[in-house]
């Protein structure tokens, strides 16, 4: 069990102003702001993105994914994230949150650290892509290694947290672990609590979770 006095974290996913509002009335504390929530996220348009930093009081982490599907980018799509990113870092947002693969299904280190470089002193979150890579343990550990990446957003590799809590768990005990994981994955008001004791992390996200 964790200490019941942590204070727990919750990151709510949006894709609306209205939406926005709404998880900080109902006591989110950050928001991940994206558009194309039925493609799990895509980056979003520059005027809710400043809609929302004019009428919210909590943090703000801006998606960066120039479109669905896989997390394997070309050259070209590498450049529009870097063109989003700069963006982002003038409008006043708390950080950005991308994450890139290779075709055999490992990190983009390359991509990633220049991306992560170009966001600096952004926070920058990678997310779900290291769900997707072949070996998320090593994956993990790679993301440590990168400067300026400051969490990792992840279901353990599983279709929700609470079945991926055993890898949740080991990633927080990852020794030498130096960046901050934030569950995800059908995280609710009524499991977010019990997700949290069981893998030690105190940073819960969902679309639902407040």
């Amino acid at each position: 069990m964790t200490n019941p006095t942590r204070t727990l974290l919750f990151e709510a996913c949006v894709d609306t102003l209205k939406d926005a509002l709404s998880a900080e009335r109902c006591g989110a504390n950050r928001i991940e702001l994206c558009s194309a929530l039925d493609q799990d996220g895509l980056t979003p348009l520059q005027e809710l993105t400043m809609q929302c930093l004019h009428n919210l009081s909590i943090p703000i982490m801006a998606m960066v994914r120039p479109r669905g599907g896989n997390f394997i980018y070309s050259e070209t799509e590498v450049k529009q994230m870097v063109s989003e990113i700069e963006f982002f870092k003038q409008s006043g947002v708390a950080g950005v949150v991308f994450g890139l693969l290779t075709e055999e299904g490992t990190i983009d280190i390359e991509n990633t650290r220049r991306l992560a470089k170009l966001a600096f002193p952004l926070d920058v979150t990678f997310h779900k892509a290291i769900d997707y890579s072949v070996d998320i343990q090593k994956s993990f550990q790679e993301l440590n290694s990168i400067e300026g990446i400051t969490r990792v957003l992840t279901s353990g590799g599983m279709d929700t947290a609470w079945n991926g809590r055993l890898v949740l768990k080991a990633m927080h005990e990852l020794p030498d672990r130096r960046i901050k994981i934030i569950a995800a994955g059908k995280v609710l008001p009524e499991n977010r609590v019990q997700i949290a004791e069981f893998t030690g992390v105190s940073e819960l996200h969902g679309k639902r979770i407040v």
